[in-house]
Order: structure tokens, then C-alpha cells, then sequence
């Protein structure tokens, strides 16, 4: 088909307008959908003592997590479970989970709104609550973040953006109890 001077070819418009829709449809998929990130860990238990788990006391609560390009962490129970209280626990592992997650989600959403923080410290807390049966579960945790953040005038944001890095957590969102907080927000400018 002609019009004027130009040639028009149906084939070629009806690609760029399938090759538009198509990028289009990619772009909103991707907006929409969820993605999924897969996470891998290998956890290497050594506390045999020769004798492997023979009795309650034979043997060593310790363990190695080793996640491929990071350095190991080693672990162990808890005192309370015969663990050496030298060594990072699961429960120490999720308390600090849940904190880190939420202070980089806390950071992202400053930096988002122009918050500048200078600084971030936050000594959370746990409560687990030990069955009869030797099982247990957490019951809550706080966070209790300390931030300092150099501009006064957006001391009321800063503080509210807690609530939302809470919304925002990976960590937090997959857990069965509350994660409460008890934020200290400060400026440098007064």
C-alpha cells in the first residue's frame, strides 16, 4: 500500500506492533508478578565425639554453615541446650535476621526519601517460650533502633518509615509472631 510518498508495509507494522505489545506485557508481568530468589545454605554438623548421638551427652551441639563464596559461620545450641555459648545459636541467627533485614529495608526508604542517616544500631530483643515437651516457639521480638540522621527536619518521616521497612521485610513477613518496635531517632543538627 502507497500513501503519498511513503510505502507502507503491513507486515513489518503488524510485527513492530506485536514486538511493542510483547515488551509491553514483559514489562507489566515483571511489575506484577512476584520473583523468586532461591537461597541455599549447607549446615555441617561436627560435634561428633567419637561416638555420634549414642546418649543425650555423647556428643557436641556444634556445627558449621557454609554458604559457597562466604565464610563459614560456626555455630552451636544454646547454653540452656548444652550448646558452647561461645558460638553464634539459631536464635541469635534469626533475632539478627530480623534486625538486619529490617535496617536495610529502614535505610532503602530513607535514602528513597531523602533522609540521610548517619548512623544505625539496633540491640534487638527475643522472647522463646519453651514447651513441657522440650519444643518451643518465639513469642515476639522488638527491635529497638537507634538512628541518628542528619537533617532535624525530617525527624517525624524518619521515624514512621519503621512501620513501613516492618511492611517491607522479607524476614518479617515470614514469621508467626509480632515484630515490634521501639525506635530512638536523633539528629546531628539538633
Amino acid at each position: 500500500m502507497k500513501l503519498g510518498i511513503f510505502r507502507l508495509d503491513k507486515s513489518k507494522i503488524t510485527y513492530n506492533l506485536n514486538f511493542i505489545f510483547l515488551n509491553w506485557l514483559y514489562n507489566l508481568t515483571n511489575f506484577i508478578m512476584p520473583k523468586d530468589h532461591l537461597y541455599s545454605t549447607t549446615v555441617t554438623w561436627t560435634g561428633n565425639k567419637g561416638s555420634g548421638t549414642m546418649d543425650y551427652r555423647s556428643y557436641d551441639r556444634d556445627y558449621v554453615i557454609s554458604i559457597k563464596g562466604k565464610a563459614d559461620i560456626s555455630g552451636s545450641s544454646d547454653s540452656a541446650f548444652l550448646g558452647d555459648k561461645s558460638k553464634y545459636n539459631p536464635e541469635d541467627l534469626l533475632l539478627a535476621s530480623i534486625s538486619s533485614c529490617h535496617m536495610l529495608w529502614y535505610l532503602h526508604l530513607c535514602s528513597k526519601n531523602e533522609i540521610v542517616v548517619i548512623d544505625y544500631k539496633d540491640e534487638a530483643v527475643g522472647t522463646m517460650e519453651e514447651s513441657a515437651d522440650g519444643s518451643g516457639r518465639f513469642k515476639e521480638v522488638t527491635l529497638h533502633p537507634q538512628v541518628l540522621i542528619a537533617d532535624k527536619a525530617h525527624y517525624e518521616l524518619a521515624a514512621s518509615l519503621h512501620h513501613e521497612a516492618n511492611k517491607m521485610c522479607f524476614i518479617a513477613n515470614s514469621l508467626n509472631f509480632p515484630v515490634k518496635h521501639e525506635p530512638v531517632c536523633k539528629a546531628e543538627n539538633g
